[in-house]
């Protein structure tokens, strides 16, 4: 698993711009399988089937093993590939674009169609956000409830993460923690209650950051 990357927010985004009359709209996905990505552009173009083209492109995999463009009649490689590229640049994984286009009436050439798909897709991805995906250990932390108040609040003002507490018998409190960081961050909690804190580690888990 990839210590960390980069990918869209899992919500569904669409963005349209004009460029020379013609209607460019952008539709972005995450897609963990090609199957996501295909049934995605499938659906796009299902809801616009009067559009002159809906164009797309997908990275998909830890190391992008999974790329596809698809020019959907624009002239070869005018489309897809610079939507391709845009995902690249910005070393995306795991996601789906398709543009769609209505045309306008005004022929753009071949250097203004790139120029027009490679926009759509940056001002959809913009207006979409960004998230970083790092893997961290969840520890899980037990501790009595006299030591709750002082242990949240240095928690919550610490780089560390709550991800979860369980209000039980005795209180468990779920804490997300970079890899790297697991041998500091046990230290530290041990110090805080002097050592009156259970401390395990979990599963790990991917957090999201939004960029």
């Amino acid at each position: 698993m990839l210590s960390r990357y980069f990918t869209v927010s899992q919500e569904v985004c669409e963005h349209e711009i004009i460029i020379q009359k013609s209607r460019f709209i952008a539709h972005i996905k995450r897609a963990e399988t090609e199957i996501d990505a295909q049934e995605y552009i499938q659906a796009v173009k299902k809801k616009h089937w009067d559009a002159t083209h809906n164009c797309s492109a997908y990275l998909i995999g830890e190391n992008d093993q999974i790329q596809k463009a698809n020019d959907d009649g624009e002239p070869s490689g005018t489309a897809g590939v610079p939507i391709l590229e845009v995902l690249k640049k910005r070393k995306l994984k795991d996601t789906v674009v398709i543009i769609t286009r209505y045309f306008g009436g005004i022929k753009l050439g071949a250097g203004g169609l790139i120029r027009a798909y490679g926009k759509a897709t940056s001002e959809g991805l913009n207006t979409m956000g960004i998230v970083e995906r790092r893997l961290v250990q969840i520890i899980h932390v037990t501790i009595d409830y006299t030591w709750l108040g002082k242990v949240e609040k240095d928690l919550r003002e610490s780089e560390y993460i709550i991800k979860e507490i369980h209000y039980l018998d005795i209180v468990e409190l779920e804490v997300y923690v970079n890899e790297d960081q697991v041998s500091v961050f046990q230290d530290w909690l041990t110090e805080l209650t002097n050592g009156q804190a259970v401390i395990k580690k979990g599963e790990t888990d991917y957090l999201e950051v939004l960029l």
